[in-house]
């Protein structure tokens, strides 16, 4: 298993710089669903934001390394759970709360809050988090990272295009409501089309590889995911309000991760397939339960 801490995904600078277009289009996409007063209902009513967020931003750390200290991954695996859980939540999660019949408002104001948090807690997190991972000083890789580097990338990738989004919808409504259709099918094609072409340049490693982050993935995720529901359940709060907080746990920005590996680790194998396999499995996972949950909501209705 050690052997996947050497191997190296196969990514040039060219490749890289469109990458981080990408998701900077990505995140300004997200932003035109964003307005200023998502922000105040925090204020207006804070106890299910601040449960949702202690969940994601404290819990999913915690649990983390417990697993980590459990399964005793190779550590470059190790190191891309620990980036994942120091991601914000993922766009992605506001449809699957929707799609659940939960309460899609609380989780755009946890996207917003978390994407947010993420230019300082992002770097933060990873800089005092991943030192403790067991084997770490074996791997050949330095892993230390300036924050402020890691800082100044996120603001880029993340700050900037939502707060340009988050304008735009303010001052030209009518505008960015024409806008956010096609910018959300144009960033996500051009985004998959990459990760496409990543896919096809490390086909070997992946088919290697995949078997020992796969069962890692699925028991991380659906830890976040049942976190999430019994801690909002434990603080009192309704069904909806944990389903929303539970996707909000269980999808991560694994594509900020994925980026972020290619910036900092030259695409380090084991956090780069964590960080990949991550991206896809919280899909099925996050769509199938709130499929579930949508289903059992239309029984009770009957």
């Amino acid at each position: 298993m050690q052997a996947i801490d050497s191997v190296h995904i196969n990514f040039n600078p060219e490749q890289l710089f469109i990458l981080n277009i990408c998701l900077a289009f990505l995140m300004f996409g997200v932003a035109l669903d964003l307005r200023f007063d998502n922000f105040q209902a925090l204020a207006r009513s804070p106890k299910a934001p601040l449960v949702g967020l202690s969940s994601q931003l404290v819990l999913l750390p915690l649990l983390t390394l417990a697993l980590i200290f459990f399964f005793r991954p190779a550590p470059s695996i190790a190191l891309g759970m620990v980036l994942v859980a120091a991601c914000p939540g993922g766009n992605v999660s506001n449809f699957a709360v929707h799609l659940a019949n939960a309460n899609a408002a609380l989780s755009v104001l946890m996207t917003s809050i978390s994407t947010l948090a993420a230019i300082v807690i992002t770097p933060v997190y990873f800089t005092y988090l991943a030192p403790l991972v067991p084997g770490v000083e074996t791997l050949q890789h330095p892993i230390y990272v300036d924050p402020l580097d890691m800082v100044s990338t996120i603001v880029q990738l993340i700050l900037i295009p939502l707060f340009i989004g988050m304008f735009l919808n303010y001052r030209f409504p009518a505008f960015s409501a024409h806008l956010k259709r096609p910018v959300r099918i144009l960033s996500l094609a051009i985004f998959l089309g990459f990760i496409v072409a990543a896919v096809y340049g490390n086909f070997d490693n992946i088919v290697k590889y995949l078997h020992v982050v796969f069962l890692l993935v699925l028991v991380h995720n659906a830890s976040a995911l049942l976190t999430g529901y019994w801690w909002a359940k434990s603080n009192g709060l309704s069904r909806q309000d944990a389903r929303a907080i539970s996707i909000e746990t269980g999808i991560q920005n694994s594509g900020l991760g994925l980026i972020l590996i290619f910036n900092f680790f030259n695409g380090l194998g084991g956090m780069a397939m964590i960080a990949a396999w991550w991206g896809v499995w919280h899909l099925v996972s996050a769509f199938s339960l709130a499929l579930l949950w949508r289903e059992r909501s239309v029984l009770s209705v009957e």
